[in-house]
């Protein structure tokens, strides 16, 4: 009797305890490895535009849940002229070659141009001022050699299962492709 006053646990409370701690520690695995493989199942997913099936429609910029689309402009460099007449840069029928607000194509100013020598300029995107309008892809591709493109910058976007833009893309561009394929590129 001296025995269960030093021990005040009795046999029956310890496996008790010892079984609640077993199942405990089985729930909360279980329960994490399940979150484990549907977390990373959702994040090795990406929603990508394919540069070939875009069409310009500017539904980018007016239907992402984002208050400035995700979507930006990407400049394929090895694919681009340097063009002084970019018709990325430059809206159609200009009839002074200058760089006046009226006479450029990117309504926000993000195409920013610098002179490399006669008669080729390089050609950069300002992503922040960017919002995703494909104005500038669009005259890119129909007077340019297309160099300028769109693609879902995916540390802006928020990963809807759902895309809003995907959803009333009219070519179906906009895909969710595995992380392999995330980011592809325009080739010349």
């Amino acid at each position: 009797m001296n025995e269960n006053k030093n021990n005040p646990i009795t046999r029956k409370k310890f496996l008790r305890m010892c079984g609640s701690i077993v199942a405990g520690a089985t729930v909360v695995s279980v329960s994490g490895v399940m979150a484990k493989k549907a977390f990373s199942g959702q994040a090795s997913y990406f929603w990508q535009i394919d540069p070939s099936k875009c069409t310009f429609c500017g539904r980018c910029e007016t239907d992402c849940v984002l208050p400035v689309s995700a979507v930006k402009c990407i400049h394929a460099n090895r694919v681009c002229g340097y063009c002084d007449l970019c018709g990325g840069y430059y809206r159609a029928n200009v009839k002074d070659l200058n760089t006046a607000a009226e006479n450029l194509r990117c309504p926000t100013g993000a195409i920013v141009r610098k002179y490399v020598e006669d008669p080729y300029f390089e050609y950069a995107i300002e992503e922040d001022l960017c919002t995703g309008c494909a104005k500038c892809a669009k005259g890119c591709n129909s007077f340019g050699n297309g160099s300028l493109y769109m693609q879902v910058k995916q540390e802006l976007c928020k990963g809807c299962n759902e895309c809003k833009i995907a959803k009333v893309c009219p070519s179906g561009a906009i895909q969710r492709v595995p992380m392999e394929k995330a980011y592809m590129l325009k080739d010349a």
